[in-house]
């Protein structure tokens, strides 16, 4: 479900942002090129942070997407059509939409709710329930506690998006119903489409390898790397030289998706991983013992940051959490908090509804973090 829009107050188009988005994105690309081709330590540390994001992370996440898109293409299903046939069933499904890993289900609902096809309780279970980006991270490194995570995230947000419904009366769209087309439409399988999702059977063989805790070195050799790299070079290519910001669009062809977005996705893992080898390894600070130091506020902490839109900084606070630095109950909070890329949208659409249902997220967030964090403290270390 990909509709114009319809508001004179509409804001700019996606084509006439493109240059300095570019830009901006080239930057960064080269940047991580440089790194990675830099002598000594510094590049070597790249090269391994880079291999293991795409390994552990990246062909994790192309292959779900690809399973997904393709079966959405397959089976030809409108997700915004359903939710409008719903009715009473709105809210439970658009929660489990919001918990599907990644943003898109998200984004699926908010698109409905300016479009009048949902209710604002169903943004709210959606925004509620999503943990974004961030999810993939955790499946692929720690999915006994994504296990829990995420099916918590999905009850809590049924029972606020229920809440939401009998509690608030005001819709937020006003007298207009907006809606947003998401993304520029592609309309083609580019060769570094192909070249994206050829590299990812290889590297989703070892990252299985690595969960099964076969020798790598033994089986793989230099070629884990490799792949690693290669991967990773083409993902940069793809994202640099995208015109889409998170987001694909619906109509474009699954390959094509799943080299945009899992593109996306790999630029905040590869960067949350080198945030903080870089930091541990050549600032030689303890993040362990600074952060201790502060833990009654920790889960305040994963809650607050869970409130910036965009999913890099949720993906670092997973990553603090998968390397111990912060406990269950800071990533349960950021978990409930976050809105993930669903928030970009949902601003610019209605930015009234966004900030009201980040709001309404907020006070469970809170209540689960300090629950974990006084009755649980030490869960899932």
């Amino acid at each position: 479900m990909q509709p114009t829009i319809t508001s004179t107050n509409a804001p700019t188009a996606w084509p006439e942002k493109i240059g300095p988005f570019k830009t901006k994105r080239l930057f960064v690309a080269l940047t991580m090129a440089v790194l990675a081709i830099y002598p000594g330590e510094l590049g070597a540390l790249t090269r391994s942070l880079m291999t293991d994001a795409y390994v552990q992370v990246s062909a994790f996440v192309a292959t779900t997407l690809l399973i997904f898109y393709g079966a959405e293409r397959v089976f030809n299903f409108n997700l915004g059509s359903a939710l409008r046939n719903a009715k009473g069933w709105q809210v439970p499904l658009s929660a489990l939409l919001g918990a599907t890993p990644g943003c898109g289900g998200a984004v699926v609902v908010v698109a409905a709710y300016s479009s009048g096809n949902v209710g604002f309780g169903a943004v709210v279970a959606a925004l509620t329930a999503t943990m974004g980006d961030a999810a993939f991270l955790l499946i692929a490194t720690r999915p006994d506690v994504a296990a829990v995570v995420l099916p918590l995230s999905l009850v809590v947000g049924v029972i606020s998006g229920y809440f939401v419904n009998w509690f608030n009366k005001i819709d937020y769209r006003g007298n207009t119903a907006a809606t947003c087309e998401l993304a520029p439409l592609i309309g083609r399988i580019r060769p570094k489409d192909y070249m994206y999702v050829v590299v990812v059977l290889p590297g989703l063989v070892m990252g299985i390898s690595q969960l099964a805790q076969v020798d790598l070195a033994a089986v793989y050799g230099p070629w884990m790397m490799v792949v690693g790299l290669i991967g990773t070079a083409i993902g940069l290519v793809v994202w640099a030289t995208s015109p889409v910001q998170a987001m694909s669009h619906v109509d474009d062809a699954p390959f094509t998706r799943v080299a945009e977005e899992t593109s996306f996705i790999s630029i905040w893992v590869i960067g949350a991983y080198l945030a903080y080898d870089y930091v541990v390894v050549f600032a030689g600070l303890d993040l362990k013992d600074v952060f201790s130091s502060v833990a009654p506020l920790l889960p305040l902490m994963g809650v607050l940051i869970g409130l910036i839109p965009g999913c890099g900084p949720q993906v670092l606070v997973t990553t603090l959490y998968i390397n111990g630095i912060i406990p269950f109950a800071a990533l349960m909070g950021n978990a409930i908090s976050n809105d993930g890329d669903a928030l970009f949208p949902a601003i610019a659409l209605n930015p009234k509804a966004a900030v009201m249902a980040t709001a309404y997220s907020t006070v469970p967030a809170v209540i689960l973090a300090y629950g974990f964090y006084f009755f649980a403290p030490n869960a899932f270390l």
